[in-house]
């Protein structure tokens, strides 16, 4: 129904940068709600960033100051923008997207991209 593929994971070193993007593709609409997960190995999957159909973004207090999540022109393309990047952010990174705009639970998502591998290593 919606494919999510996310994209430019890879290797960094501490303190470095990346920028993660998510496509989506299918049974999509204009601005869909959408949001940035990670999980590493032997933990839980956790939240990262979400970009409403406003637009208006709320982050996990970990990460605010270093990740920014923003629109491309194309409305059902997201970015993750990560900076100042630790040993600790080493992890799959999960793009979401929402079907509906309805209000609802804020970290309930039905779309899930495979995940793009993000290593943070010198």
């Amino acid at each position: 129904q919606v494919q999510l593929v996310e994209s430019g994971g890879g290797l960094v070193q501490p303190g470095g940068s990346l920028r993660l993007s998510c496509a989506a593709s299918g049974r999509t609409f204009s601005s869909m709600p959408m949001g940035w997960f990670r999980q590493a190995p032997g933990k839980e999957r956790e939240f990262l960033a979400a970009i409403e159909w406003t637009d208006s973004t709320d982050y996990a207090d970990f990460v605010k100051g270093r990740f920014t999540i923003s629109r491309g022109s194309a409305k059902n393309t997201v970015y993750l923008q990560m900076n100042s990047l630790k040993a600790e952010d080493t992890a799959v990174y999960y793009c979401a997207a929402k079907r509906t705009i309805l209000p609802g639970p804020s970290r309930e998502y039905d779309y899930w991209g495979q995940g793009t591998q993000v290593t943070v290593s010198s």
